[in-house]
């Protein structure tokens, strides 16, 4: 079918599928509590900035936008990635359109893409994830727009999507980067030598600079960043585990993105977008050499699952109505029954006796329930970052109204990781005591220069460890054990609540050493 001919019914034909997706995210995000990962985001909405420690700033906008008109809940805050999610399969249908793909290829690519348990697990959570997605999408509709078309309107939008790409998510630039090498290979390379991609590579610049300006004057954090990350975290990952669950993250839906992908490099009728094959190779490439996340490549998976829906419509262009709802209920229905396991579309009680089943009767998808520490549990560690926040929330309330009126004026709450700063930060109002301290993270960036405190309330994610060493080293005089998080379930179970009264000098020292540390980095 020649461009101009293309039918432009099938843009309200995705709609369909987009409403699919929202609906179901909608039925979702308001089951269990807020990630901890969501509670850093959202703090940084009080705390404007070009850049984070982690992060770029576009989050941070979107949390004071949606704090701002959703107010605070875990529905709300869930909102704006529900959008994207809804946006994320509306380019990847217009994507399955641009390669001439019909109905069933839009029906096909879409269902594959809303219930593959990658996109399910990762497009409800407000983090910058589900946002980056986006963008990597748009970057590819926006680059086969111009190549159907030539109009080098598409250029310009495609410097603006790579510049917000990159306040959005670092990884940003590995994608622009492995499309840039992936053109130069392939036979579309005098896409490069335009001068209007100077002119869309300068606005992308633009757009970035003040971040960049940003790290250097904070001593690039992220560099910081990404060295402890991969001491810490990436360490645990193989390249044999990322290849194992990049084959195994969107579950059946493998034939489609990969029938995709080698369509994308064989078929004659692709030949003009086996850039996009090649880009996925070495982004792939680059990532297992260095030992990402699995996440970290999800934005690729849309175009090769337009290029998969395609592919299939080819395929199976002689066949009948019959043969074809075959072929999606396959490639579609397996996955619902891992759905509870990514999306909390169940009970609490309903998703153990689920995810007890699956861990049993299905070992092929143990990694989804293998935390960090590289054990098996009953819970993913998603599901478990869910838990106990609001509890340590309450008790660090009660423990702070606990104390005299005068003992409170000269009392600090101090939190060790982002996760406990970041819960304590969203229920302070709720429960009535003070703002909370912590050099973890982005936190680092706005805490006070030194504890100016008789009292404090500390949150030892040691169960206990951190308060030994303080009284080891004779940081602390006399401190008692208030309390800790005792919900089973959560991932920061034994987390304990202590009230110090007697702060000596080292510990002063030692945090405004700490503090200077963290602030080179």
């Amino acid at each position: 079918m020649s461009y101009k001919n293309r039918r432009s019914t099938y843009v309200y034909f995705i709609l369909i599928f987009v409403f699919v997706k929202v609906a179901l995210n909608l039925f979702a995000i308001s089951h269990f509590g807020f990630h901890r990962d969501e509670f850093l985001h959202l703090v940084l909405a009080d705390h404007l900035d070009w850049g984070y420690k982690e992060v770029p700033p576009i989050i941070a906008v979107l949390a004071k936008l949606s704090i701002t008109l959703f107010g605070d809940s875990v529905f709300a805050a869930r909102i704006f990635p529900t959008i994207c999610s809804g946006l994320i399969i509306w380019f990847t249908g217009l994507i399955t359109m641009e390669f001439g793909g019909r109905k069933f290829a839009i029906t096909l690519t879409s269902l594959a893409l809303i219930f593959s348990p990658a996109f399910a697990a990762s497009g409800y959570l407000f983090q910058p994830v589900v946002f980056d997605q986006l963008w990597w999408v748009l970057t590819v509709w926006l680059l086969i727009k111009y190549l159907n078309t030539t109009d080098v309107k598409y250029l310009y939008w495609l410097g603006l999507v790579v510049g917000l790409g990159m306040l959005t998510k670092y990884t940003m630039a590995f994608f622009t980067f492995a499309l840039i090498v992936g053109i130069l290979i392939s036979k579309q390379r005098k896409l490069l030598f335009n001068r209007h991609i100077l002119g869309a590579a300068v606005v992308a610049f633009l757009i970035c600079l003040p971040n960049l300006i940003w790290q250097i004057h904070h001593h690039w954090p992220l560099v910081s960043h990404m060295k402890a990350l991969r001491e810490q975290q990436l360490n645990y990952i193989t390249p044999a585990d990322f290849i194992e669950q990049q084959l195994t993250v969107h579950g059946i839906a493998l034939f489609v993105w990969f029938t995709g992908f080698l369509f994308l490099i064989f078929s004659f009728r692709l030949r003009n977008f086996q850039f996009l094959a090649i880009a996925y190779v070495l982004i792939f490439l680059f990532l297992l050499k260095m030992d990402g996340k699995n996440y970290y490549l999800f934005g690729a998976y849309p175009m090769l699952f337009a290029a998969g829906g395609f592919a299939f419509e080819r395929l199976l262009k002689t066949n009948g109505y019959v043969l074809r709802t075959f072929v999606v209920v396959l490639f579609v229905l397996p996955n619902l029954f891992l759905f509870p396991m990514v999306l909390p579309v169940l009970s609490l009680q309903q998703t153990l006796g689920f995810i007890g089943f699956i861990n049993k009767n299905v070992p092929a998808f143990n990694f989804i329930t293998t935390w960090e520490d590289r054990k098996q549990h009953s819970l993913t560690q998603d599901y478990a970052d869910m838990f106990g926040w609001d509890e340590l929330a309450k008790k660090v309330g009660q423990a702070y109204r606990s104390l005299t009126p005068e003992q409170q004026k000269q009392t600090i709450i101090y939190a060790d990781n982002y996760g406990e700063a970041g819960a304590l930060h969203h229920y302070r109002k709720q429960f009535n005591y003070p703002g909370v301290i912590s050099l973890n993270s982005s936190f680092s960036l706005w805490a006070p220069d030194s504890l100016k405190c008789k009292y404090l309330i500390y949150v030892d994610d040691d169960n206990g460890g951190n308060i030994k060493q303080f009284v080891d080293g004779k940081m602390i005089g006399s401190f008692k054990k208030l309390g800790e998080i005792e919900y089973p379930l959560a991932l920061e179970k034994g987390t304990g609540i202590y009230l110090i009264t007697d702060i000596l000098a080292p510990l002063q020292e030692r945090y405004t050493k700490e503090l200077a540390r963290k602030r080179q980095e």
